[in-house]
């Protein structure tokens, strides 16, 4: 099951960011003394108790203005709660129940989600919780007394969170593949699902999404069955475009940690831009397999050299991404589409290949012979054995005398010897290098 989403929603300077930073561990929100200036969406993934779950800081609610800036602010936290499973509210103590609180209390009513209802900056609970009780009044639940700055409560309001999350999220996976479409607005990704949809004799059923408001696409290809999830959806009309390429991250992030593998869609006649990188970092953090789909191949002049040429530009760009396969197509005439499930199916097989420990150290101790592990100071690293842990990606644990030797080009080159014996095509690979003591 994907992670839950935990947004945190509020008028401006009532500690929202302080709270996250606080949440995630470190300084990743801006936070000043000045309302308004968390525009953007910002997420981290955190664990509390036995639970992993993404919190997302939003720009500050006014409910009721004609400055620009602060109404995108306010679309994006609308966003941030309707694609949320729960949503923290903070509010503020020292300046106490305020008009703008009663509005956001009514847009989190009607938008029915669960709530956890967060009195900020209760620095003495003795003192002010007859402040905090006020906060009742919002008919939103029961008030959690929280300091982000003394970091009181956080624990207790945690609880409460994690408590409201869906009771379904140890069920068992759903096997089919599911693969994300991601990308910018406007590069066609619903027109590549519509493709596909529409030719071939393509069995459909559409089946509700289990979360985040999406629906997924159920597609048998040669008798094999595959969930799409497209990202397409949710476009607000007559919006500048760099507010349209925010909304789209928030989607992505929610599909990525939903799906096996992304396909992340590229239009042919822009090229690589920092919004792609931004969203195949998003991916590769995760560990998804990958594929990078040129859309709309059929409206660039060509000759013999252009596929290798704009390979080599996508290597360039996004060279974190060594590993991605890269296909060229079109929806609209469908040229290569079919193309697309044989290197799906090459990236699904390899994201959850397993190696045996024999031959995995067979390879080891011959890239060993060949180049001898870094040294410091007269202490030559060693290494002892590798052993592969788990799938999706393919993780290994690499056992050395000294961990701070393992230097990451080392790690690197014993990658590159394991990707030339085995491929790995398409998906990422995870080491943790562990220090195991010499007898």
């Amino acid at each position: 099951m994907s992670k839950p989403i935990v947004a945190i929603v509020g008028r401006p300077n009532v500690g929202k960011s302080t709270i996250f930073n606080m949440m995630a561990g470190e300084r990743i929100a801006i936070v000043k003394d000045t309302p308004g200036v968390t525009r953007d969406r910002i997420y981290a993934d955190v664990s509390w108790l036995k639970y992993n779950f993404t919190i997302m800081d939003t720009g500050g609610i006014e409910p009721e203005t004609n400055n620009q800036m602060l109404r995108n602010m306010r679309e994006q936290a609308e966003m941030a709660i309707e694609m949320a499973d729960v949503v923290m509210f903070v509010v503020d103590v020292k300046q106490g129940l305020v008009d703008a609180d009663f509005k956001v209390a009514d847009m989190l009513r009607k938008a029915q989600k669960k709530v956890v209802l967060v009195v900020n900056k209760v620095d003495n609970f003795d003192k002010m919780m007859p402040d905090v009780y006020e906060f009742y009044n919002l008919g939103i639940g029961e008030p959690h007394p929280v300091s982000s700055i003394a970091k009181l409560g956080i624990g207790d309001m945690l609880d409460e969170v994690v408590a409201m999350f869906p009771e379904d999220l140890e069920q068992e996976e759903d096997e089919r593949p599911r693969v994300a479409i991601v990308g910018k607005p406007n590069v066609g990704k619903s027109s590549i699902i519509n493709k596909l949809l529409g030719e071939n004799r393509v069995i459909v059923s559409d089946v509700a999404g289990t979360t985040r408001d999406a629906i997924d696409t159920s597609i048998t290809w040669n008798d094999k069955e595959y969930v799409f999830i497209d990202t397409a959806g949710l476009r607000r009309k007559n919006k500048i475009k760099e507010e349209i390429e925010r909304y789209s991250i928030l989607r992505t992030v929610s599909a990525v940690e939903r799906a096996d593998v992304v396909v992340l869609v590229i239009d042919a006649t822009e090229g690589v831009t920092e919004q792609d990188a931004k969203i195949a970092g998003i991916t590769h953090d995760r560990g998804r397999g990958m594929i990078i789909a040129v859309n709309k191949w059929d409206a660039i002049e060509k000759n013999n050299q252009s596929v290798k040429e704009y390979t080599n530009k996508i290597r360039m760009v996004l060279s974190f991404l060594p590993y991605a396969e890269i296909i060229f197509l079109s929806a609209k005439t469908g040229q290569r589409l079919p193309k697309l499930f044989d290197v799906l199916d090459v990236v699904i097989q390899n994201h959850q290949l397993r190696i045996a420990t024999g031959v995995l150290n067979d390879i080891l101790a011959e890239a060993v012979a060949m180049q001898q592990p870094p040294s410091d100071k007269g202490r030559r690293l060693k290494i002892y054995y590798m052993t592969q842990v788990s799938v999706k990606p393919p993780t290994f644990v690499i056992f050395v005398n000294d961990k701070r030797l393992m230097h990451f080009s080392y790690t690197r080159y014993l990658e590159n010897k394991i990707r030339e014996a085995f491929g790995f095509a398409g998906t990422p690979l995870k080491f943790l290098i562990r220090e195991r003591k010499e007898k």
